[in-house]
Formats: structure tokens, C-alpha cells, sequence
């Protein structure tokens, strides 16, 4: 096993080393090269050398560089090379996810951002990913480790964390609902057509006036008349909720005061969602304040296994983690963006990256993104060994969301004046940030869940 493991991490060394390579490539000077030599039998000579003689090959097409310029590392926040931990099927997926976010997302993620517009047309590309439910068994879904949601989450906020969110809630949320909490049939009519993406979900439970308190305060409203269901409520910063096809409405059944959910189809009668205008985070997102007006549902679109808010909470618990993994990508996307403005930006005669003040901040960046790494790894390996408690998500989601902040402001600062500007990203990664830091459960209210488990008490009120 020790051979397996030591071949595994050389050969991915070797990758990572032939990708630094590609990237200081001239693709049309190869193409004329590849008029007059055989380029494969090459490559095949490449991918079969040693880490020394692959070393000796990067000195060699540097050599042309300017008398005193030395090859700089590449760009990479995996500092610890978590990824290595990946086998080659799982390594792949990352690299499909990462590439279609830097070809697709990132030439567009500011413009939509900036005109709080939702891209429709990438649905269909990503769809392509096969990504969807990617923890899931059946229906279509990949069934892979739960630390493939949590790689997948890391890629996506990497570059926008808009597009990580909408995809969080369509296929976490309101998959997961459906997959925890629906009967047989609900999850063969739904999941096959959201997993390809032919169909969009939303997830509505946090309520305009009641916030965290939704565990005990839902005002949405169910009462069971005949074989129907009539809700009444709102429902507010709902994600995809104005596009969605079909929106996860959870309701408190006033007969015995227990929370129940409902396939709250596109065009119900009594349904009305309104876009949420002048955000300063999640600009992409489409969140929705949503009002429920005698909204009828028969009993066949009530989630059979969902009875009361524990079964709720099956659902954030499954959730928080990739909340955890998204933290992680926002600041890593910081950290990456400002690492390479420093060594591309000059002030007296040299590359900012040279001072010894902007060294520390991005080191200081470095470390809270390789602890973070560490813990939501570790909280995957929990999940995927069956566990995974509440408050191993709340811990995790309490850590990296306040790192985050760290990471996301050091970014900004090392970046000047500057760093408030789209163009350079990541501006938007601050302003991202502070919604991380809010949603799928408060600081405080995650903090008290951790609280009453190592000390036994409940601070809740």
C-alpha cells in the first residue's frame, strides 16, 4: 500500500509540474513545431521522466528569459497538496469543474455580478459536468465520496461564489430534501431530470421576521384539509427561487405545531416570488422574497419522511459541510488572485511581492486557507464514515467563515487601492464573503450549537 500511495503522490507531482510547464507554452509556435516533429512521441517522452530530469526541462525553456529572471512558483493555495489525496477518477472531476469555471465563469462572473443578472445559458453547460447530487446513490447521480461535494464546492466559489451558491441550493438543498426526506416516487419523478439539470430547485425556510429562530417560530403555516394541504406564509432571501422549477417550502402544520415540507411546483396558484434588489453580496444569485397565499398542495407533493424540524436538519447538517468547502474557495480565490497582482504590480522599481510587509499578509492568507483545508477535509472523511454530527458542521462553518473575512481582507489590502475594482476579483470576494458568514446558520448560532456540545449546557433561548 505505501508503494500505491508514494506512486500516487509522484504522479501527481509530475502533473502539477507538466501543467506549470503547458502554461508558458506558445500554442501557435508548437503548431508550426508540429509540422516538423512528431509532438506525441515527445509527449509520451515527457510524461516518462523523473522529478529531476522534468526539472531540468523547466531550466531549459527558461533559458531564453531575461539575463537575472528566475522561475517563479506557480500560483497554488493547496500549500499542503490536500489534492493529492484524491485517486485519478476524483482528480479528473476537479480538473473538469476547475477548467469550466475558468473558460465559462470567470470571462463572465463580473458582468453578471455587476448587473445582478443570472447567466441562463450556462445551465445547460453545466449540466455537462455530471455533478449534480454527485453524493447521492441512484437516480442518476455519480455516488462518490462526500469529499468529492466538498472538492466541487471548493472549485466552484474558487472562481464565483454566486455560481458555487446556486448551485449549493439546486443541488444540495433541494436535491438533498428530496433525496432525505422524499417517498420513492417523489425522488424518481424529481431527481432524475434535477440531476441532468433539466430541472432547477430552490430551498425556502428562512422567514422575513424570524431568522435563526425558524427552529422554533416558523410563521409559514400548513393545515391538512381533506387529501390537500393549504400554506400561507413568506419566505425570504430564497436562491433560484424566481427561476426554480420546483421550490422546497417548509411549513409548521398547525394541528400539531411540527414542521412539514412540500413540492411547491412552478405556477402554483397563490405562489408569488419577488427578486431582492440592491444587494452587496451574491449579486448573481437570484434571491427571492417569496408570499404564500392559500397555496394548495395536494398530499402527494408533501415530503413524505419530512415530520418534524429534526428531519430538516438532516438536510443543513448534510449541507453546512459544503458551506464550510464553499468558505474555503471564496478565500482561496482571494489569495490566488491577490498573489498574482503582487507579482505583476510594481512600485519602486519591483514587484510588490518583493516587501517584506506584503509577504506577511500573504503568508498570514496562506496559513488560515491550509487550516481551513485540514478541517473541512477532515469533516468530508467524518461525513463519508457516517459521522458526522451538527456540530462538527457548526464548528467548520464558524472557523472558515471568519477566516474567510481574514483572507478576503488581507487580499484587499495587499491589492491597494486597486482592490476595490472588479476587474481584479476580488473585490467580489469580499463582498461574497460577508454572505458566507451569514447564511445556513449565524456565527452565533452555530457557536452555541458547538457550545452546548462540549459543555452540556444549552445556551439557546
Amino acid at each position: 500500500m505505501a508503494i500505491n500511495k508514494n506512486y500516487k503522490m509522484k504522479f501527481f507531482r509530475k502533473i502539477k509540474q507538466i501543467t506549470h510547464l503547458m502554461k508558458q507554452v506558445d500554442f501557435k509556435e508548437l503548431g508550426e513545431i508540429s509540422e516538423k516533429i512528431d509532438l506525441p512521441k515527445i509527449m509520451k517522452s515527457v510524461g516518462e521522466l523523473d522529478d529531476n530530469q522534468l526539472k531540468g526541462l523547466m531550466k531549459m525553456l527558461t533559458e531564453k528569459a531575461k539575463k537575472g529572471q528566475h522561475q517563479l512558483p506557480p500560483i497554488d493555495g493547496d500549500f499542503y497538496d490536500y489534492d493529492l489525496k484524491l485517486n485519478q477518477e476524483q482528480r479528473a472531476i476537479q480538473m473538469k469543474v476547475r477548467s469550466f469555471m475558468e473558460t465559462e465563469i470567470e470571462p463572465i462572473a463580473n458582468h453578471y455580478w455587476n448587473k445582478a443578472e443570472f447567466p441562463m445559458d450556462i445551465i445547460p453547460k453545466m449540466a455537462e459536468l455530471n455533478i449534480c447530487g454527485v453524493a447521492y446513490e441512484g437516480y442518476g447521480c455519480p455516488n462518490l465520496p462526500f469529499i468529492m461535494e466538498g472538492i466541487i464546492a471548493e472549485e466552484l466559489a474558487r472562481v464565483d461564489v454566486s455560481i458555487s451558491t446556486f448551485f449549493g441550493v439546486h443541488s444540495g438543498l433541494a436535491m438533498g430534501s428530496i433525496y432525505l426526506c422524499g417517498s420513492e416516487e417523489q425522488k424518481q419523478e424529481w431527481l432524475p431530470k434535477m440531476q441532468k439539470m433539466e430541472l432547477i430547485g430552490a430551498f425556502g425556510l428562512t422567514e422575513p421576521n424570524v431568522g435563526s429562530g425558524v427552529a422554533g417560530g416558523m410563521e409559514t403555516t400548513c393545515k391538512k384539509v381533506g387529501n390537500e394541504w393549504i400554506l400561507n406564509g413568506q419566505k425570504k432571501w430564497i436562491g433560484n427561487a424566481t427561476f426554480a422549477d420546483v421550490i422546497i417550502i417548509w411549513a409548521r402544520d398547525v394541528d400539531d405545531n411540527q414542521a412539514k415540507g412540500f413540492l411547491m411546483r412552478k405556477g402554483n396558484p397563490g405562489y408569488k416570488a419577488e427578486k431582492i434588489e440592491n444587494k452587496m453580496a451574491l449579486r448573481t444569485v437570484q434571491n427571492a422574497l417569496i408570499t404564500i397565499t392559500d397555496c394548495k398542495i395536494p398530499e402527494s407533493d408533501r415530503l413524505q419522511k419530512a415530520n418534524s424540524f429534526k428531519d430538516t436538519a438532516k438536510v443543513l447538517r448534510m449541507t453546512r459541510a459544503g458551506v464550510a468547502w464553499q468558505a474555503l474557495g471564496c478565500a482561496r480565490g482571494a489569495y490566488e488572485s491577490a498573489l498574482k497582482y503582487t507579482k505583476k504590480r510594481e512600485q519602486f522599481g519591483k514587484p510588490i511581492a518583493k516587501f517584506q510587509l506584503i509577504q506577511n499578509h500573504l503568508v498570514e492568507m496562506l496559513a488560515n486557507l491550509t487550516a481551513m483545508k485540514a478541517m473541512v477535509y477532515r469533516l468530508s472523511e467524518l461525513q463519508d464514515q457516517g459521522l458526522l454530527t451538527d456540530e462538527h458542521a457548526s464548528l467548520a462553518k464558524v472557523f472558515c467563515s471568519m477566516r474567510t473575512r481574514d483572507v478576503v481582507s488581507r487580499a484587499r489590502e495587499v491589492m491597494g487601492g486597486n482592490g476595490i475594482l472588479l476587474e481584479y476579483d476580488v473585490a467580489r470576494f469580499v463582498a461574497d464573503a460577508e454572505a458566507i458568514y451569514s447564511y445556513e446558520g449565524t456565527k452565533e448560532i452555530n457557536t452555541l450549537i458547538v457550545g452546548r456540545a462540549i459543555t452540556g449546557y444549552s445556551a439557546f433561548v
